[in-house]
């Protein structure tokens, strides 16, 4: 099968990025490649194991969101990841840990397709070159349109990274006939997770600073020493106010996030507790959340064969969705 998101830019986006209005509408009809689906459609870079931010902020949510939709895709984005040069052992391993986390994680590939992006390349493509990482949003888009995806979970923070998609679908819609559903985005209702030692920026994995980020598969002992040592302020009572007190409002926002309780919640449980002691029932919180997820990743790491068959059938499945609607693409723009 010799498709691949990219061919797919090549074929539907060329002629129509210039820029056009917002507004959207799609009509539902009953033949099968213009039915309207509600199918979503994510992914994720091959960082190795996530952090608690990534966790909280997206995979969590694809949990529940494989659960309440029919048809979902999850992508390990490993040609987007190229984008910062990496070894391609370390890649691989990436890509493997990456898969493991999310399983453990409870992604079920029964209940969703999970998968690797490269797997869904062409056949003869063996050099990847470097016009991909320069056309990374168009790269982006087409991921999103190949299956004709309706929905796609974001942060606040990504919501523009949805609106070249939205445009592309738009365009090709006005000259082709209406063909793409125009994908909206699914915000995420968790609190941006920030770093422990810097509260005005986001957790990150290339934070420098190795006290800033957790990880998913840290150990008791990591997590309580990372907690131990967030930045809060000289004020000891547990108060949220992202504005004045970030640090403190971050530690009770991934309280409540990993507890699934309110923030008003949160705070009346703590209230009497002094922040030195706060910081240690935030992280006890963390570690039961994540002691199971833990000690899956590591029973998952050591079945590399499992972690390669999952993403190869996962693989099949999409190339099988995604197949007849890249035809009908070269169909319509006078391809074939």
């Amino acid at each position: 099968m010799r498709f691949s998101a990219r061919s797919l830019a090549c074929c539907c986006c060329a002629s129509v990025l210039s820029a056009g209005p917002r507004g959207y509408s799609w009509i539902r009809r009953k033949a099968d490649l213009n039915t309207v689906v509600d199918r979503i459609f994510s992914g994720i870079q091959p960082t190795g194991t996530p952090h608690l931010g990534n966790y909280l902020g997206a995979i969590q949510n694809w949990v529940n969101l494989q659960e309440e939709c029919s048809s979902v895709l999850y992508s390990i984005m490993d040609m987007h990841s190229l984008t910062m040069p990496k070894e391609p052992a370390v890649l691989r391993q990436n890509i493997l840990d990456t898969t493991a986390a999310i399983l453990a994680c409870g992604i079920d590939p029964k209940k969703c397709f999970l998968f690797r992006q490269s797997l869904m390349k062409r056949a003869s493509q063996n050099n990847e070159g470097t016009v991909g990482l320069l056309t990374y949003p168009v790269l982006q888009a087409a991921d999103i349109l190949l299956y004709k995806s309706t929905h796609v979970p974001v942060g606040e923070d990504q919501v523009l990274h949805l609106e070249l998609a939205q445009d592309i679908a738009q365009h090709f819609n006005k000259k082709y006939g209406e063909f793409f559903p125009v994908p909206k985005a699914i915000l995420s209702t968790t609190k941006k997770i920030k770093s422990l030692r810097d509260p005005t920026v986001k957790m990150s994995k290339s934070d420098p600073q190795k006290l800033a980020t957790v990880n998913i598969a840290d150990s008791p002992d990591e997590i309580v020493l990372k907690f131990r040592k967030a930045v809060t302020d000289f004020t000891s009572e547990v108060t949220y106010d992202p504005a004045s007190r970030p640090g403190v409002s971050n530690l009770v926002s991934i309280h409540a996030a990993v507890t699934g309780l309110s923030i008003k919640e949160v705070l009346h449980q703590s209230a009497g507790l002094d922040t030195a002691h706060y910081k240690m029932v935030v992280a006890e919180s963390v570690i039961q959340k994540f002691a199971p997820i833990r000690n899956e990743i590591k029973k998952l790491q050591e079945d590399k064969s499992h972690l390669i068959k999952v993403l190869e059938d996962g693989a099949e499945k999409a190339k099988e969705l995604a197949a007849p609607i890249y035809q009908e693409i070269r169909r319509l723009v006078g391809f074939q």
